[in-house]
């Protein structure tokens, strides 16, 4: 056998050789990985999103057209004069368009025209929070009238209820202060020059649009309206929230931490800016026995705290200073309220919103007569 190992090679010819192969395939890997991060986006649900914004701030430019010559009708055919009937009102009304964050928009809207003062403002935000809560407990009792069983569908809807209620209720003594005191009154966030003239310059044309064949009053329930669909569509554009067995148990870990529950609440709200959608994250856990009820206290509370993020937006959009203070009048007040529960009583306050859940799930007499209660109540504050 001959060794050709020594001879020399043929020279292959420089078009056969797959000269800057490497460089190539790099390319064609950057492309198609720029490609999947594309397709990976979610441009329908973003622009879903701008969307949603777009009406929201048109909503409050419209509410706010509209909120003077809505003075009498508040005043007069509601009664709307005081603190406790704004509070009443607030409340009903959130009962009424089964949604919170339309009513505190409204407030301040009716603040900004001058219709009610800083105070009855304030209480109206808390009574659209405490009529928000209650739509949860309905869509339970809902469940139940279908033939659920009692506890099970109502006990989420009642802890939302009561703990957003009890809370609300001790904050609403702390923000009075807070208001009154002045300590707070330099805590205003003006809108800037910039925002000024591009809500100005965009949505003002808009305003005058409607204002073309409709009365100035109209304008306001025109701008619920609008405010209405645009929280619809905010919620449809978030994501699905998927959890996989993994997370479920690191989660389960977790779960019997208040504090951890807690901050998990207000962060969840804060990003998706929706409490319906921070509480939805619990039905899953709850369902697969991750989390009991006494773990789903602190997540409300905290949920309570960042879901005025929206109601934020609206005062500035709104160009009054004053409407600024009163919604961060809110987030104090409940935060200190929250806070102290859970340094100093939290078991106890757990102990006691539990036993209240289990005698109002116990007969249909006491789940009667809680019902009427939570009607009864705001109908009464209307009348002083």
């Amino acid at each position: 056998m001959v060794d050709t190992s020594d001879m020399p090679r043929p020279e292959t010819p420089a078009t056969l050789l797959p000269a800057g192969l490497p460089e190539e395939s790099q390319d064609i890997a950057e492309d198609h990985r720029a490609r999947a991060w594309w397709q990976r986006v979610a441009w329908a649900k973003i622009g879903l999103f701008m969307v949603s914004l777009f009406l929201f701030i048109t909503a409050i430019t419209l509410m706010k057209e509209g909120a003077r010559d809505m003075g009498p009708l508040v005043r007069d055919r509601f009664a709307v004069t005081n603190p406790a009937n704004s509070l009443g009102f607030g409340w009903l009304f959130a009962y009424v368009i089964m949604s919170g964050s339309p009513v505190a928009a409204a407030a301040l809207a009716f603040f900004d025209a001058g219709v009610i003062d800083k105070l009855s403002a304030f209480t109206m935000i808390t009574g659209s929070r405490l009529g928000a809560s209650f739509i949860v407990l309905f869509l339970g009792f809902i469940y139940v009238v279908r033939g659920r069983d009692r506890a099970n569908s109502l006990s989420m809807g009642l802890l939302s209820l009561l703990v957003t209620g009890s809370t609300y209720l001790a904050g609403l003594v702390v923000g009075v202060a807070l208001l009154t005191s002045g300590v707070i009154d330099g805590a205003q966030l003006q809108s800037g020059l910039l925002l000024n003239s591009a809500t100005d310059l965009i949505f003002d044309p808009i305003a005058a649009f409607f204002l073309a064949f409709l009365p100035r009053w109209a304008l306001f329930l025109v701008g619920l309206a609008i405010i209405m669909v645009s929280f619809s569509l905010f919620d449809r554009c978030l994501p699905q929230m998927a959890l996989k067995e993994s997370q479920m148990g690191r989660m389960s870990r977790l779960v019997y931490r208040p504090w951890v529950m807690f901050l998990l609440g207000a962060s969840i709200t804060l990003v998706s800016m929706s409490v319906s959608v921070s509480l939805s994250i619990l039905v899953p856990l709850s369902q697969r026995g991750f989390v009991r009820r006494e773990n789903v206290i602190p997540y409300i509370m905290g949920a309570n705290i960042t879901t005025f993020i929206d109601t934020l937006l609206a005062a500035v959009l709104l160009k009054n200073p004053p409407a600024f203070t009163i919604v961060l009048a809110e987030m104090l007040s409940i935060t200190l309220v929250s806070v102290f529960i859970l340094l100093f009583f939290f078991h106890r306050y757990e102990r006691s919103m539990l036993r209240l859940v289990s005698w109002v799930t116990s007969s249909n007499r006491s789940l009667a007569i809680f019902m009427v209660a939570i009607l009864v109540v705001p109908l009464l504050l209307m009348l002083l």
